[in-house]
């Protein structure tokens, strides 16, 4: 009876280990980044490349240390109001949503976009792209300081991507 006990005992261990290994074959262990959701095509392969592999913007710097400076000291008790028209109709002139409106995948190919309009040698579309990441990072003050209120939708975590990439690129982590 003890040697059936064991038999079955190690067959169950088999079974399991092999359940295991059968869906650790099927699970691509980068195919999701911890701060994305099943909607959102976007991989923590494609993070790392995002900040490893493109050369990040001096002034995308500047305003991830910012940022991250405000956050860790000031914790948002000093943050202006939402963004103006004027700085809203430059977001619409490259047909960028608001950040509550913004999913992870549309942030990740901004920011993207961003990166390599600020290295470009077009000086107009240099300076937009440096405006535009300072209203991005002003969009995420208020959004931190109203604890995240106006997020209508929980699809639009766009925030959580742009934050994300303040804090990897800043040097006050």
């Amino acid at each position: 009876m003890k040697g059936g006990l064991v038999m079955d005992e190690t067959m169950r261990e088999r079974f399991i280990t092999d359940e295991i290994t059968e869906n650790k074959l099927g699970l691509d262990l980068t195919s999701r980044s911890a701060f994305s959701h099943a909607d959102d095509i976007f991989t923590s392969r494609s993070f790392s490349a995002l900040v490893a592999k493109n050369t990040i913007p001096a002034s995308h710097k500047k305003c991830a240390d910012n940022y991250v400076v405000v956050k860790r000291f000031f914790k948002f008790q000093a943050v202006n109001g939402r963004i103006t028209a004027t700085e809203k109709a430059l977001l619409d002139r490259y047909d960028f949503a608001l950040l509550e409106f913004t999913t992870v995948k549309q942030m990740f190919e901004e920011l993207i976009l961003l990166q390599k309009w600020s290295l470009r040698g077009d000086e107009n579309l240099r300076n937009d792209a440096d405006e535009i990441i300072e209203i991005r990072a002003k969009e995420l003050r208020f959004l931190s300081a109203s604890h995240y209120a106006c997020i209508s939708n929980e699809i639009y975590k766009g925030y959580i991507a742009l934050e994300n990439y303040f804090e990897e690129i800043s040097k006050y982590r």
